[in-house]
């Protein structure tokens, strides 16, 4: 079984935001695997089904963005899922916007999300796809940036790289090595 999560913050007052690309992610994989029910479980906001013959669980923490390793070890738990398994989707402002990035294990990268995953796992060996947002002006605090949503432009980059992102992510439940063409490093 495979565990996708995607991180961001609950609530209106931050959807569509640069830091809710994890949440979008995981809607649009939904979509195109045909579920639109998510059930409240584990702090967070769950889908669990099957592609074909492969079973997967979608996760949304509901936690935050600095706690959401509460709701992912607690469905990992439950589910026993490995973290050889598991798979986070999220922003990275390290990346121009709308670049992925795919890496089989690593640091946090100073993401709060990915830092309490790793704090409450023990250890980073999870999967990652990272969603590139760029960074802000030298006038407007990284804190804001984040938590801003995109304008037309970038909004339209992040859109195509989600777009992306849903092949690599179906590749990904099957068990296909994830490959992104356009990454640059």
């Amino acid at each position: 079984m495979k565990l996708i999560v995607g991180l961001g913050n609950p609530g209106d007052k931050y959807k569509d935001t640069f830091h809710n690309v994890g949440f979008s992610a995981l809607d649009k994989l939904a979509a195109e695997l045909g579920e639109n029910q998510w059930s409240n479980r584990f702090k967070g906001q769950m889908i669990r089904g099957n592609y074909g013959k492969f079973p997967y669980i979608l996760l949304k923490p509901m936690t935050y963005m600095n706690i959401s390793g509460e709701s992912v070890v607690a469905c990992m738990q439950y589910y026993k899922v490995s973290l050889e398994n598991t798979l986070v989707i999220s922003d990275d402002i390290d990346r121009p916007v709308g670049l992925l990035r795919y890496r089989a294990s690593g640091g946090h990268g100073g993401h709060n999300g990915l830092r309490s995953i790793i704090q409450l796992c023990g250890q980073n060996t999870f999967h990652r796809l990272k969603v590139g947002i760029g960074r802000p002006d030298f006038k407007q605090e990284v804190s804001s940036y984040v938590l801003s949503k995109p304008r037309l432009e970038a909004n339209q980059l992040i859109e195509s790289a989600l777009n992306q992102a849903t092949g690599y992510l179906l590749d990904y439940i099957q068990g296909i090595t994830i490959q992104i063409k356009q990454q640059v490093d």
